[in-house]
């Protein structure tokens, strides 16, 4: 197995930080709408993993739904689909929380931006997914790109419609810029290049620190995924061949990658001193960057459509490899395996 990234070694205690709010934003990540947007487009069609779908999944008209019935099936069920998350997520992140008249809230300066991250890599991997259903129904990469990221960007704004009118969050306008951000990423690559050269990937290990405020960080290991953004990496994924290196020796798949990550943090903009009525061990808030080879798993040559659909499905993920870090305290370091 992987080792996990060694973070409680990285940033060492300082002073005292006063405490803040920070349970008032520690429901609204990105990768909340990460996770619910990539079990969305599983469900929606087996082919929606995949930017690019394999040409055998493509039947021509006269074979299975003709095509305007693909499009009608796939955006009926693009709208059931995200009308049913937007009432899960009201159920589950909304309802126990008071509501009030629309209003902004600036999140911007929140945990290191990590959030941010969280946000245009969502908006990137939904867009991503989207396109995937619509290709299957249109065979057009043009419009089936633009379907894919307008509602992308559609669900999202709905997500900060109800953050809005919530009492204790607000709608974020630097959200919906991350938001924006990560759509534009995948479709201005999709109009340019009809693929994904660089992808938006997600990585988590766990950082220690959940512990410390289990509330905020997670209590079990599925809850600190979506929270604790002491653990997760955000990468930007450059496909080698593609861009740097075209017809050379170096295999299609061969990636790569620079991360973003982030240590310290037991609160969004400050730590707070006490827990519970415990003191709180201190922390030094510091940036995580990184340098690692990856995998682009839809370029694996594999014959078979479902498994290529399967493995196009999971290219959120940053694969572990070596890895190169820096950070202010320590400098650079190298991990053996990093995930």
């Amino acid at each position: 197995m992987p080792k996990g990234k060694p973070r409680g070694s990285l940033c060492n205690p300082s002073s005292r930080i006063r405490n803040n709010n920070a349970k008032r934003l520690s429901l609204q990540t990105g990768i909340k709408n990460l996770v619910l947007f990539l079990l969305l487009g599983v469900f929606i069609t087996p082919f929606g993993g995949n930017a690019s779908v394999p040409d055998s999944l493509l039947t021509s008209p006269s074979e299975g739904l003709q095509k305007p019935a693909r499009f009608y099936l796939v955006a009926g069920t693009q709208i059931a689909g995200y009308t049913a998350a937007l009432m899960a997520l009201n159920q589950a992140w909304y309802k126990d929380y008071p509501r009030s008249s629309f209003h902004f809230h600036n999140d911007l300066p929140d945990w290191l931006q990590q959030d941010k991250l969280g946000h245009m890599t969502a908006a990137y991997q939904l867009s991503r997914i989207s396109f995937g259903t619509f290709r299957w129904a249109e065979a057009d990469n043009r419009r089936s790109a633009w379907f894919g990221a307008i509602s992308a960007s559609a669900f999202l704004t709905a997500v900060e419609v109800l953050d809005g009118f919530s009492a204790e969050w607000g709608a974020s306008v630097s959200d919906a810029v991350a938001n924006k951000l990560g759509a534009a990423l995948f479709l201005t690559q999709q109009l340019t290049w009809e693929e994904q050269r660089i992808i938006m990937k997600y990585s988590f290990s766990a950082s220690g620190l959940a512990q410390y405020r289990p509330s905020l960080l997670g209590s079990t290991l599925p809850e600190r995924m979506l929270k604790d953004y002491n653990g997760q990496t955000f990468w930007l994924s450059v496909n080698l061949s593609s861009i740097l290196f075209a017809d050379s020796w170096l295999p299609d798949w061969l990636n790569v990658a620079i991360g973003h990550g982030a240590y310290g943090m037991l609160g969004s903009r400050s730590n707070p001193i006490f827990y519970n009525g415990s003191d709180l061990p201190y922390f030094e808030r510091c940036r995580q960057w990184y340098l690692a080879p990856d995998i682009d798993l839809s370029r694996i040559p594999v014959q078979n459509p479902w498994l290529k659909a399967l493995l196009g499905g999971l290219n959120f993920l940053k694969m572990p490899a070596p890895a190169i870090e820096y950070n202010r305290i320590k400098g650079l370091q190298f991990h053996w395996l990093f995930f």
